[in-house]
């Protein structure tokens, strides 16, 4: 079997953002679930079995009291913040399996949802469905992939290698040095994605980055300054690669038949109507017993 995982914030988002401003209906308050639910259906049609999809009840996390700049609810439009709890509400009247994350984050529920997934010994492979470079460090060989579903590109072991010259276990020192704008943290001056995956090529992680550049096993223009940046700020650098790394062992799922789709709940239809998702029903009806 394959179990795939949503990251079911990014999927809110995208069918939010995805409208032009132009085009969207001020009355219409629940057009980013309604399109979740729809690519939810389409998943299920295209034949998945075990589905689990991870939710930010709240934006905010752990990691704001880590790092003042992160991430955080701020300029998020209302009415897309009001359907956090809906679309939760919504998945579960599909009877799909929701991991709505409060203290962790929803990518802390996706690594920690394809660590149990990986470890079924009747699991094939475990495609954890969004672009995030975070989820890079979970991927594993071809057993645990990764799945950009606007892209339509699968990345596994390999091409975590040839996107970002690394291996999976040193992304969080990868985005550590680079930096992730979409989470809120700045990485190092002077360090690019290039000289990063040159560095941690070799070294794998932060710590084991030699303090002098001419002890550096890699050739590169502005060694000296890199080094240099990296000894005066290697703290702030370990806490970028802290809170770039996955808490996977957080408990969210304690079986991976606990991700199988059986048929919607109680409360669909009522959904469909609140949601104008017409025709919803039937297309799920239509689906049969798994």
């Amino acid at each position: 079997m394959k179990v795939h995982l949503l990251d079911g914030t990014y999927e809110l988002f995208r069918h939010h953002f995805g409208v032009p401003k132009s085009d969207r209906d001020p009355a219409d308050q629940v057009a980013a679930t309604r399109g979740v639910m729809w690519s939810v259906l389409q998943l299920l049609e295209e034949g998945v079995t075990h589905l689990g999809v991870a939710t930010d009840h709240v934006i905010e996390s752990f990691r704001n009291d880590m790092w003042p700049g992160y991430k955080s609810s701020a300029g998020v439009p209302e009415e897309l913040l009001a359907q956090f709890p809906l679309l939760e509400e919504a998945l579960g009247t599909l009877g799909v399996a929701v991991f709505p994350m409060v203290e962790l984050e929803a990518d802390d529920a996706l690594a920690a949802a394809a660590v149990t997934a990986s470890a079924g010994p009747a699991v094939e492979q475990v495609v954890i469905m969004t672009p995030d470079k975070d989820l890079a460090q979970m991927v594993s060989g071809t057993r645990v992939v990764q799945f950009d579903r606007r892209a339509k590109v699968f990345t596994d072991e390999a091409g975590v290698k040839v996107k970002y010259g690394v291996t999976p276990e040193s992304i969080p020192d990868w985005l550590a040095l680079v930096g992730d704008s979409a989470d809120g943290f700045p990485g190092l001056p002077g360090w690019g994605k290039t000289s990063a995956s040159a560095v941690l090529a070799r070294y794998v992680h932060i710590e084991d980055i030699p303090e002098h550049h001419f002890r550096w096993d890699v050739t590169m223009r502005g060694a000296s300054r890199l080094a240099a940046a990296l000894n005066e700020q290697r703290d702030l650098a370990l806490l970028f690669r802290d809170l770039a790394t996955l808490r996977s062992e957080a408990k969210v799922v304690t079986d991976v038949e606990d991700l199988r789709w059986h048929g919607p709940a109680d409360g669909l239809e009522e959904m469909a109507t609140r949601l104008r998702a017409w025709r919803f029903t039937d297309r799920v009806a239509a689906l049969g017993p798994r």
